[in-house]
């Protein structure tokens, strides 16, 4: 996908979505140039918001002066300018043993796999199967993201957790690789749901197939959930390979 951006302009997009992963609230010009010393007056920083609000980068809140990350903007961040953090070795430890007394009863190791994600990551966590499982865990953590304090996108999310066949269609359309996809906002074309997003690994077995997930805002942390979500579909197959 072609962007054309400006080096400043890469700049001050990367700021904007940092300040507002941290902070969920619409970033203005004064608080990007405060923090971010992006060595540019207010007036510049304004004028280049409002080219990348007129390239879809941005968009306006209603009720503050400030803006926020488009999907499109976190979907260039994904592309462009993500590097990954490297998953801990503890944490792979704590996964592998978490999953290893259960892997000769597969939807048992699914059910910890999700466990190990949500805990680890602070994010709900889903995994399904081809034959019809579905097991989730960490829901509760979504209040902790004012996105989900809207109680028709909790409702929404909630709802959706319990639709096998919409989340199995909504699996297999998205997925675009056999490593980690990544789905956010409009992307999902769901209602209420605008700004979540959904990372998810198809895996495959000897006997298995299905997905594993996670769902959140999108200002997610994807430099920590993209590898986790890897490391954790890499497990489930490298385990089910002792049946």
């Amino acid at each position: 996908m072609e962007f054309g951006l400006t080096d400043r302009q890469i700049k001050l997009l990367e700021s904007i979505i940092r300040e507002y992963s941290e902070s969920s609230e619409p970033v203005g010009s004064k608080t990007i140039v405060k923090k971010y010393s992006l060595k540019v007056s207010p007036a510049t920083v304004r004028n280049e918001m409002a080219a990348l609000l007129e390239d879809g980068f941005l968009e306006m809140m209603h009720t503050s002066s400030g803006r926020i990350p488009t999907s499109q903007a976190f979907r260039y961040f994904i592309e462009e300018l993500m590097h990954e953090d490297d998953l801990p070795v503890l944490q792979e430890v704590a996964y592998k043993q978490r999953l290893w007394p259960h892997r000769f009863e597969f939807e048992k190791m699914l059910r910890q796999a999700v466990l190990s994600l949500a805990d680890s990551t602070g994010y709900m966590s889903l995994a399904l199967t081809d034959e019809g499982f579905i097991t989730y865990a960490g829901a509760h953590s979504l209040l902790e993201s004012s996105e989900f304090w809207d109680i028709e996108v909790m409702k929404s999310t909630l709802a959706l957790m319990d639709k096998f066949d919409m989340l199995d269609k909504i699996f297999k359309d998205l997925t675009k690789s056999n490593d980690v996809n990544v789905i956010i906002g409009e992307e999902l074309a769901l209602p209420k749901l605008n700004h979540c997003s959904l990372v998810f690994a198809p895996f495959r077995t000897q006997k298995k197939s299905g997905y594993i997930s996670m769902f959140g805002p999108s200002r997610m942390n994807y430099q920590l959930v993209v590898p986790a979500i890897r490391y954790s579909r890499n497990l489930i197959e490298e385990l089910s390979g002792s049946w």
